[in-house]
């Protein structure tokens, strides 16, 4: 349970009424953050509840293009296999799986059910788009298709086109904004695309995992890092499958990193 509102309610009622003030803004604070943690702790998404939706999607992902190739099927395979999925769970992952891939296949209602599924934890949010992100770069260089149900996803679980584009980042691909190409917020970018950077050997760029420009000044480097890690943190995601949550570990790791990195570039601690 977190108690930021407690602290911040305390210190201002200490400002405003010195010690009496700060308790009486700690005891408010405090029914604040019980709130929060309650919200937070009803909302969490039930085991197993994204199975279908969650392999839908990935089937409409693969064939979206087209043709469903051999790599987006092993994808699923090792995702069905490292989500240690039962016999049964497995048989639904492929029913749905199958069912995605149909032509002209509509993905609004899985969108829909995933947004449902996460409901208020956002958190949980990133582990379900680090699993389609893994089959939309199947192939390598995502096309278009691809990249619009990925957005279209981000967009529903609340995932911002910065979030999504630092995502993207950790897994070695870069938004090549091109001639005139701009950043959308929300709907996705525009005018451009997703493309392997060339990777240097302590790996992606820091900034791009980051979400922030290479201008911007230390305080929002500072920012934009408390903010990141504390939305990837594994320790927040309570009962995900262990798979999910070796995302986050992996993700968090990526964010530290690229954030030791920029600290040795600047000079700051």
């Amino acid at each position: 349970m977190s108690f930021t509102y407690t602290l911040w309610f305390a210190f201002f009622g200490l400002i405003i009424g010195h010690l009496p003030g700060a308790v009486t803004g700690a005891v408010i604070g405090f029914i604040f953050d019980n709130m929060r943690y309650s919200q937070r702790k009803n909302a969490t998404p039930e085991a197993g509840g994204f199975v279908g939706p969650l392999f839908t999607l990935l089937g409409a992902v693969a064939k979206s293009d087209g043709r469903v190739s051999e790599q987006e099927i092993a994808v699923a395979e090792r995702l069905m296999t490292r989500m240690k999925l039962d016999t049964e769970l497995r048989k639904q992952a492929v029913v749905s799986f199958n069912a995605g891939k149909q032509p002209e296949f509509d993905v609004t209602q899985t969108i829909t059910a995933l947004r449902n599924w996460v409901g208020l934890r956002r958190d949980h949010a990133f582990p379900v788009l680090d699993v389609v992100i893994e089959t939309v770069l199947a192939e390598g260089n995502p096309p278009p298709e691809k990249m619009s149900i990925l957005r279209q996803l981000a967009f529903a679980l609340r995932v911002s086109d910065m979030e999504l584009m630092a995502l993207m980042a950790m897994k070695g691909y870069a938004w090549n904004a091109g001639a005139g190409g701009q950043r959308g917020y929300g709907h996705g970018p525009t005018g451009g695309g997703y493309v392997p950077p060339q990777r240097t050997p302590q790996g992606p760029d820091p900034y791009a995992v980051l979400g922030i420009d290479r201008n911007a000044d230390d305080r929002a480097v500072k920012r934009a890092y408390r903010k990141l890690i504390s939305e990837h943190h594994p320790d927040r995601l309570g009962d995900l499958p262990e798979d999910m949550r070796k995302r986050a570990e992996s993700r968090a790791s990526e964010i530290n990193a690229a954030y030791d990195r920029i600290k040795e570039m600047r000079g700051f601690k």
